[in-house]
């Protein structure tokens, strides 16, 4: 399969892909969040279909074609090792217990068994790897790994600003 990347100023990125049976999807990302999914036809010349997703549409996609949804029996013994593991990306909810707080004031991982990967926050600035003094903050996009039922509890309890015991 072969990836094209290419920036699109003032929009977002696009991405020209052309698989192993010759088939050409281009794939643009917009600033705002949408995803658009064009389908071309045989000469790669004209689109043929497309699908525009929000965000959350394209994640909940992303989680289907990345085998999260349903795992295919062909994977079952490559993923043996890391069965039930899970990776979710939640933006944190105004109101949520969990704004002004550290990580480590929470204590995610021994509270939840779950790991904070990473914290997008709203302007943009990236914490790879966030250590127990991160604090999290309304409108951050914390990408956190665990347990499904983990990940659930903790952004039911934490992220959200649903209260439900």
């Amino acid at each position: 399969m072969k990836i094209r990347e290419i920036e699109l100023p003032g929009i977002g990125q696009k991405f020209e892909v052309i698989t192993r049976n010759n088939e050409k999807v281009v794939i643009v990302i917009h600033d705002d969040g949408r995803r658009e999914i064009y389908h071309f036809d045989t000469d790669h010349e004209e689109s043929v279909s497309s699908v525009t997703f929000n965000d959350s549409e394209s994640r909940q996609i992303a989680a289907i074609l990345g085998g999260m949804v349903y795992k295919p029996q062909a994977l079952e013994t490559i993923e043996m090792a890391f069965e039930g593991l899970a990776i979710e990306w939640f933006k944190v909810e105004p109101g949520a217990t969990s704004i002004g707080k550290t990580i480590g004031e929470i204590d995610v991982r021994s509270n939840y068994n779950v790991t904070v990967i990473a914290i997008l926050k709203r302007n943009m600035r990236k914490q790879l790897s966030p250590g127990p003094e991160s604090v999290i903050e309304a409108g951050d996009t914390v990408v956190i790994s665990g347990e499904r039922q983990q990940l659930k509890k903790l952004i039911k309890e934490i992220l959200t600003n649903e209260r439900g015991d």
